[in-house]
């Protein structure tokens, strides 16, 4: 949870505000997956989440956007209300990340079954394990195509986004739905990362990772639907809730899951948001310009990430192994405003 919140403040937060966050979310965390999953008041009341859409993602999607929300846009993101693109340097790389995460998935949604189920485990653990991979499949061609019919093109990166964001809204619902249900909630899901992720940066929020809409709307979308599609032989198998609205025809699972998302997100984005403002207040949270200019890298580490981009400074060591083209790129030959024999 707390990793996601990283990643929507990432290349302009204070390296020590990682830390004091961090343990600060501990604490937030610690009371709203007490109130779901630890007996606390939603667990009584019977809300479905089985393995942290709400607790885990939609959480963490919401202290996210509480750090965006202070920290403001990266420099050059937005000119007027329309964003720009800063690219990550790697496609192959996320796409190998992305298949890391859908194969860890199996631990993250059918290994939740080894803490909640007393019967036949083995045989519930290849029932969640299924409709993970269904829902996270159908995510992947929904993204595709929806990125397709928007951008005009079929966004390699909006299809990587509809993976994860239907592996987020099946978490809530895997050991709850039926297959043929995580396969809708899938194709939901590519829908609501593309049109999510874009609608968030046309609102003028600066989100590196799309941690708002894949994390945040499709928690949302994943909770709400378990409260629609829950099963009701596998509601009482987990003795957690009823039937949802299209099994019993009743909406009370709905508003209980409802209840859940505005009790959990009122809680952690106002605790989220206070923490992140009193450090802000008090000492500052994001870098200076020239130091995000440069890089937090070499800013903040001593090094950088990668040093092919930049031109050595002989007997120099971390940041003075490149003092005189800190930030300056350096694809093919020196800046125009450094003397060739003083780059050589």
């Amino acid at each position: 949870s707390l990793a996601i919140v990283w990643g929507a403040m990432a290349e302009r937060a204070k390296l020590w505000v990682y830390f004091v966050f961090g343990a600060a979310f501990t604490l937030i965390y610690s009371v709203t997956s007490h109130w779901v999953w630890g007996g606390g008041w939603l667990f009584g009341l019977g809300m479905q989440d089985f393995a942290g859409s709400t607790v885990v993602h939609y959480q963490g999607a919401l202290a996210a956007l509480a750090g965006a929300l202070l920290l403001g846009p990266r420099i050059g993101k937005f000119e007027g209300r329309r964003g720009n693109a800063i690219p990550g340097h790697n496609i192959p790389y996320a796409v190998l990340g992305t298949l890391i995460l859908w194969f860890g998935w199996f631990g993250f949604n059918p290994g939740s079954t080894l803490g909640v189920v007393t019967g036949n485990r083995v045989g519930f653990f290849a029932y969640v394990a299924l409709t993970t991979n269904l829902a996270a499949a159908a995510g992947a061609v929904s993204g595709a195509i929806t990125a397709w019919l928007v951008l005009k093109k079929p966004d390699i990166s909006m299809m990587l986004n509809g993976v994860l964001a239907a592996l987020v809204a099946v978490t809530a619902a895997s050991g709850f739905v039926a297959p043929w249900a995580a396969v809708v909630i899938g194709l939901v899901s590519g829908v609501i990362a593309v049109v999510g992720v874009l609608a968030v940066e046309r609102i003028g929020i600066d989100d590196p990772i799309g941690a708002v809409a894949v994390h945040g709307v499709s928690g949302v979308w994943g909770t709400i639907a378990t409260g629609l599609f829950a099963v009701p032989a596998l509601a009482a198998t987990l003795n957690t809730g009823q039937g949802g609205f299209v099994y019993t025809g009743s909406l009370h699972q709905v508003w209980v899951q409802l209840l859940g998302l505005a009790a959990v997100g009122a809680f952690t984005f106002s605790a989220s948001f206070g923490c992140l403002w009193t450090m802000k207040r008090l000492w500052g949270i994001r870098v200076e310009e020239e130091t995000e200019t440069a890089g937090l890298d070499v800013s903040e580490h001593g090094m950088w990430g990668y040093p092919e981009f930049y031109i050595p400074v002989p007997g120099g060591y971390g940041t003075e192994a490149h003092g005189h083209l800190l930030g300056h790129a350096h694809p093919h030959r020196p800046p125009d405003e450094l003397p060739i024999e003083e780059a050589a």
